[in-house]
């Protein structure tokens, strides 16, 4: 995301589109027993519940015999999007150079966007939903072999990709589109079962995305026509539109909690209105793209997105780099949605500013937000960035900048996506390491999960 092709590239069709304290053992530990003598509040709030829908009593444990790594969803999907998002950029790069050739039927720029929603966003879908749904439920959703056959889904999409110039046509997008329908299967069975219907909408993101894909590959075995762009945008809006129902849910609490500041609030109506301008704006860029009443949607939920946001407290998060990062991926949609507008009355922004400033901008800050957050809340450690992901953080807000800035100067263009993409490499890759032991081993607190 952090890149895409150079000028050449760019088609009509493509117009819219205080320091932490130092992590020893010995403070883990300490910090551990100091949280096991309180109720186990990260798991809920982790998680992404909201506050109209308690949780209560503990998630479900996992068997005693499963492997860490396996106890829960977000362990392998967190580390393997991690570590994706790192190595599939660097990937895009040197093909971008020309030092890798990519042999896709989707062609190298839809190839990029298609791993990057549904390798990388997909993952953290996978590991967020899996673990929130089991505390919504109070139902086990996937963990020892299920959970490692879903894991084995997700791989085999990957290397089907990989491996397109030598694998059949139908059995790479078989392969990648088993996914995300076993994914639902799983989840929907807890919300089901459970007859959590306030949480059904996440199902119906499911169901977007796997949709958006199946347009993807039935256009590239040109089965359909004129598809590659609509399920792209459309798969772009679903993942933006997920971000602002989970954000108002859990980006206030998460700042009340930590700051005490009794004034940081909701605005229902506010919370409502932007949702519902951002899934007729999907709806628009589907059936009628790059059209007049998709700009005024555009519009028309960066204004509503934004007067949200206002008393959400992002002020009070500077001390706060797990907080500072969610409010800069909100911010993301403000900006990406405004200079979508911008482009489409105004030759001087590109409609490729716009797109990347909703993807490695909303999307790249809001996920290595969560997966950092989730990751400690529900290994049992406080709620502190270790200082490389703090700094990680910067550095993805930074490739953000730069890549939105990049096209208002043609002369220094490659440079500026080289950056950009290095720059994201490196975030997601400090995540990685850093997190890697965390991800593996078991709570530090001794309880299960």
């Amino acid at each position: 995301m952090a890149a895409t092709s150079c000028a050449p590239m760019l088609s009509s069709r493509q117009r819219l589109l205080p320091r932490p304290a130092p992590g020893s053992r010995l403070l883990e530990d300490t910090q551990a027993t100091a949280e096991a003598r309180r109720p186990d509040l990260h798991a809920v709030e982790d998680a992404g519940v909201s506050r109209a829908l308690p949780v209560l009593g503990s998630a479900p444990v996992p068997p005693a015999d499963v492997p860490a790594w396996a106890a829960k969803g977000f362990r392998p999907f967190f580390l393997l999007a991690g570590g994706f998002a790192a190595l599939i950029m660097l990937l895009w790069l040197l093909a971008l150079a020309g030092r890798v050739h990519v042999d896709s039927y989707l062609g190298a720029m839809y190839w990029h966007a298609h791993e990057m929603v549904f390798g990388f966003v997909a993952a953290v879908l996978a590991g967020f939903l899996l673990t929130a749904v089991a505390n919504w439920t109070q139902r086990e959703t996937a963990v020892g072999g299920p959970l490692i056959v879903l894991v084995a889904l997700w791989l085999a999409g990957r290397v089907a990709f990989a491996a397109a110039a030598v694998l059949p046509v139908p059995v790479v997008a078989v392969a990648d589109l088993a996914f995300l329908p076993a994914l639902a299967v799983v989840v929907g069975r807890a919300l089901v079962g459970a007859k959590n219907r306030r949480n059904y909408a996440v199902l119906g993101v499911v169901l977007a995305l796997w949709l958006a894909d199946l347009a993807i590959h039935l256009d590239g075995n040109r089965i359909l026509a004129g598809w590659l762009w609509r399920a792209t945008l459309g798969a772009l809006d679903v993942v933006t539109l997920l971000i602002l129902l989970i954000s108002a849910r859990v980006f206030p609490m998460f700042t009340r909690n930590a700051t005490q500041v009794a004034s940081i609030r909701n605005v229902p109506a506010l919370d409502m209105a932007t949702v519902a301008a951002m899934a007729a704006l999907a709806i628009t860029d589907v059936a009628f793209p790059e059209t007049r009443a998709g700009t005024a949607l555009a519009g028309a939920t960066a204004a509503l997105a934004l007067a949200r946001s206002v008393p959400w407290g992002a002020r009070h998060t500077a001390r706060h780099p797990l907080l500072w990062i969610l409010h800069a991926g909100h911010a993301w949609i403000v900006i990406g949605l405004g200079l979508r507008v911008a482009a489409a009355f105004t030759g001087r922004v590109t409609a490729s500013s716009a797109v990347h400033a909703l993807t490695v901008g909303a999307i790249g800050c809001t996920t290595l937000g969560m997966m950092a957050r989730v990751s400690l809340g529900h290994s049992g450690r406080t709620l502190v960035a270790p200082y490389p992901v703090a700094l990680a953080f910067g550095a993805l807000v930074l490739a953000g900048i730069v890549r939105v800035l990049g096209p208002f100067s043609l002369s220094i263009y490659p440079a500026m996506l080289y950056l950009s993409g290095t720059l994201w490499s490196l975030a997601f890759a400090t995540f990685t390491v850093v997190y890697a032991r965390i991800l593996v081993r078991p709570r530090i607190d001794g309880r299960p999960g």
